[in-house]
């Protein structure tokens, strides 16, 4: 199962965060499938690349509880699920 997580990186007590498309049984800290954005706790910046989140979530992906957050306050995973219902509604 492909799943979206987050990646940890940098300072001791300065950390930082990547969000990473990655392998379930992976470590945390593997190799990912490609990197989707960024997250830093301490100043609250977020930076997302919105297409490869989209079209991940669209193959499936399965955001963990802090990433399905993170989403949540961009409004991108909203987004997506509306854009879902759309879709089957227009295929029924």
């Amino acid at each position: 199962m492909i799943k979206l997580r987050l990646k940890r990186f940098g300072k001791k007590r300065e950390v930082s965060y990547r969000i990473v498309v990655i392998n379930s049984a992976a470590r945390r800290d593997g190799r990912p499938l490609e990197e989707v954005g960024f997250y830093n706790p301490r100043t609250d910046e977020t930076r997302l690349d919105v297409p490869a989140i989209t079209r991940r979530l669209e193959q499936g992906a399965e955001p963990t509880k802090t990433v399905r957050h993170i989403l949540e306050k961009a409004n991108l995973l909203e987004r997506h699920k509306v854009e879902a219902k759309v879709e089957a509604k227009a295929e029924a």
